[in-house]
């Protein structure tokens, strides 16, 4: 599941919107959005998340932090590590191997050590609710 797959599949929940008739609401196969959730499809076009955001009815505060999710949420990533060092090669690998088998603490960790060791990218940014939003500008591919 990607971030945005669960926002997406917390928001229709929350509102009891059933998967079909969502789709049926967004003019998508019931098949796609189901996909979208479990983190099966790419991040969806800017025009699919503004759908979802007057689907859904969220503005400013809430619809930033669903776009910023979309943008954190490519299944299937890409890491070119030609020109980095060696151990830097390693730790890409030695991630993408173990990434799967860690724990949400761990997971939390590594993620403060990067955060803290790059700071051009700025920290989450709370929401309406106090809940955190990852930033738009976190969307990489090396």
């Amino acid at each position: 599941m990607t971030p945005f797959g669960e926002k997406l599949r917390a928001l229709r929940q929350a509102r009891g919107i059933l998967l079909k008739d969502m789709a049926a609401g967004l003019q998508v196969s019931s098949a796609y959005l189901s996909a979208l959730e479990h983190g099966r499809r790419g991040t969806p076009s800017a025009g699919l998340i503004h759908q979802i955001c007057q689907f859904f009815g969220l503005i400013w505060d809430d619809a930033d932090e669903l776009s910023a999710l979309a943008k954190l949420s490519r299944p299937r990533l890409k890491l070119n590590s030609a020109g980095l060092t060696a151990q830097q090669t390693a730790l890409a690998n030695r991630l993408a191997k173990s990434l799967r088998n860690l724990d949400p603490e761990t997971v939390a960790a590594l993620q403060a050590v990067l955060d803290a060791a790059n700071p051009a990218t700025p920290p989450p940014r709370p929401t309406r609710a106090g809940r955190q939003a990852r930033p738009a500008a976190a969307d990489q591919e090396s």
